[in-house]
């Protein structure tokens, strides 16, 4: 196996008890340094002979004994520059960095936000981070969610991480506060892609991707319920879209329906602190993982930032005036 800096020149012999082995599953197996994601999409464009033929059909059944080139190039993009922007980091060592990100900072440039991201800081933090692909960025969080994420230094940290996400083996819960009386907790799967309608959003809809997400209650409140989140799957705005779903959507998620909905009696302060969080109120509050080099277990956990806690301590004071509405 030879590599370059962005070409790559993969050889190997399919091993007799690959028969009947689909390919993608076979080259996963043998070049685990590379993601299953990755691999595939090397079959697709093209990239993959078997026996010196073309084969781009992922399915593509194996006897054994078949000899497996791949000829790809690694795509290294070219990022913005570094900006000496703070990062409140959590963990830090040669291969993996935690941070808890704050709200109101984006973590990818794009269309509107070309700077100030979550990326600039990387490169200014770690400079050799520019040669990982997204600059060792694995899983994202929303401009307005906050807490941890985890972020990859090299490329074998990187692929060890996103085989992580693919296989569900990295653990991330979330608090959330909701909007509506909901009694116990639960489960949500249902398949999620893009909004027939609104292109920017995400929706609920029979041809999207698999997503599940597990929920129980942690408090409750006259109008509202605080939330314990755990995902299995990662698809973007999942958290958002799925309880939006069932009816309970993110308090201050005005994109997926959760204006402001005061119980009765609500006094003057308990009204301008709802109407005054203008965020989902999600916090990613514990990260989980197999370090890509030790192979040790790790767990890291991030306090409820200041507004957060302010909208919960504001709920329980409307609920010590008021007491439980009698449908509960």
């Amino acid at each position: 196996m030879t590599e370059s800096d962005n070409n790559i020149c993969l050889n190997a012999t399919v091993p007799d008890e690959h028969y009947n082995s689909r390919l993608d599953q076979s080259i996963a197996r043998l070049f685990p340094n590379y993601s299953r994601s990755k691999l595939k999409e090397w079959i697709l464009a093209g990239n993959v002979q078997v026996n010196d033929v073309k084969i781009d059909a992922p399915r593509h059944k194996l006897k054994g004994g078949e000899t497996i080139s791949v000829n790809a190039e690694q795509q290294i993009q070219v990022f913005n520059q570094a900006e000496s922007i703070k990062l409140d980091i959590v963990f830090e060592d040669d291969d993996i960095l935690i941070i808890n990100k704050p709200a109101n900072l984006v973590v990818h440039p794009g269309a509107g936000n070309p700077s100030g991201t979550v990326l600039n800081a990387l490169l200014s933090h770690y400079p050799e981070i520019e040669n990982v692909p997204r600059a060792g960025i694995v899983h994202r969080l929303d401009k307005d969610t906050t807490g941890l994420m985890v972020i990859a230094k090299n490329l074998s940290a990187q692929t060890s991480l996103v085989n992580q996400l693919q296989e569900r083996e990295m653990g991330r819960e979330y608090e959330a506060v909701v909007i509506g009386n909901m009694v116990a907790g639960g489960m949500v799967e249902s398949n999620i892609g893009r909004h027939p309608t609104k292109r920017t959003l995400m929706a609920v809809t029979a041809v999207g991707k698999p997503a599940v997400t597990h929920y129980r209650v942690k408090q409750k409140f006259r109008a509202h319920t605080h939330l314990r989140l755990k995902l299995e799957t990662g698809r973007t705005h999942q958290i958002r879209v799925h309880m939006t779903h069932i009816k309970h959507p993110l308090v201050g998620d005005i994109q997926y329906g959760g204006r402001p909905r005061l119980p009765k009696h609500a006094s003057p302060e308990f009204v301008e602190s709802l109407q005054g969080f203008r965020r989902q109120a999600l916090h990613a509050i514990q990260l989980s993982l197999t370090h890509p080099k030790s192979g040790e277990q790790m767990t890291w956990t991030a306090p409820i930032p200041k507004d957060f806690e302010q909208l919960l301590a504001s709920l329980s004071d409307d609920l010590k005036r008021n007491g439980m509405p009698d449908t509960w």
